[in-house]
């Protein structure tokens, strides 16, 4: 009996043990996924530590200690460390320790500051975005400190008069932060650390609208103000530290060189600069723009007229 018995299993585990093998399941199987989860977690720690937040320290005077600043998550190691070699942010630093800086009087303190994003143009920062924790230590809030640092610039404003009246000459180009196209008055960046804003002004005008001012001939509007003001103004420091210098230019020309700037395109193409120059009466320019830096040298001409700051009369334009 047991000699039948052990056949009879044999004969039913014959066909189990003939059986071709399972085909691999379309996931994982619960030992394997939790070894794909382990291994999952420790590359995931990993990389946290090789990613550790960008920081260094600075001595800023003024400070009850140290400052940190630090890198925003993403940032590139060249990009913090440009961020912090650059004139901007140089400058800026010394801003907060001048004459009217927030940490000459005490009460304001500056403990950290996180840089978030940097802009080259070729070699050196264009634009730099930074927010920094300034404390008021009687009442132990923050201030609001989000920058948008961009540096000096400048404008000209162009007189032509030409047969008794007096035109403007501004540009007609694309502004892309108000998705608009603004008329404005020539104007450009400085692009170097030598301050030079007579030269940069005379460059921006040629580029933008083809016309060759001589230097003897501008007269710098701003330097007319109070020592006070630094000389420049400040179109927008709630949020930007640039400061502009405007300047005047006022020339002779004939009826033909009005006709010809009048719509003619300029700029560097090259650059992204799709410019188009407008000429306006004088007289209605107030009413032409809404460019801040237009206005501003607006008032600031007539307010030299009436104080006879100027001369009374413009030389023959060579354009």
């Amino acid at each position: 009996m047991a000699t039948v018995a052990a056949t009879s299993r044999a004969r039913c585990l014959l066909p189990f043990r003939h059986r071709a093998p399972r085909p691999p399941l379309p996931f994982p199987s619960p030992i394997a996924r939790a070894a794909t989860h382990r291994r999952g977690v420790r590359v995931a720690s990993s990389e946290a530590s090789a990613s550790a937040p960008l920081s260094t320290t600075i001595e800023v005077p003024g400070a009850a200690a140290p400052v940190v600043v630090v890198g925003a998550p993403g940032l590139p190691e060249a990009d913090f460390r440009n961020a912090v070699d650059s004139s901007l942010f140089k400058q800026w630093l010394s801003n907060l320790q001048s004459e009217k800086g927030v940490l000459t009087y005490g009460r304001l303190n500056l403990t950290r500051i996180l840089i978030q994003g940097v802009d080259m143009f070729g070699k050196r920062v264009g634009f730099l975005k930074f927010k920094a924790d300034i404390i008021d230590e009687e009442t132990k809030t923050k201030v609001p400190g989000i920058v948008f640092a961009r540096g000096p610039a400048v404008a000209v404003l162009i007189l032509l008069e030409s047969n008794g009246q007096t035109y403007a000459v501004l540009t007609e180009q694309v502004r892309v932060p108000i998705g608009k196209f603004v008329l404005e008055l020539p104007a450009g960046m400085l692009d170097d650390e030598k301050g030079d804003f007579v030269g940069t002004a005379v460059r921006e005008v040629e580029e933008e609208t083809g016309i060759k001012l001589n230097l003897e001939d501008m007269v710098d509007l701003t330097a007319l103000l109070n020592p006070a003001t630094g000389g420049r103004i400040l179109p927008s420091p709630g949020g930007c530290d640039e400061e502009i210098g405007l300047f005047l230019y006022r020339g002779r020309v004939d009826e033909e060189t009005i006709r010809s700037l009048q719509g003619k395109e300029t700029g560097l193409r090259d650059h992204g600069e799709l410019i188009k120059l407008r000429v306006v009466p004088y007289s209605q320019l107030w009413r032409s723009t809404a460019d801040a830096k237009a206005l501003c040298a607006i008032a600031l001409y007539e307010m030299a007229k009436r104080e006879g700051l100027l001369p009374s009369s413009p030389p023959s334009a060579n354009l």
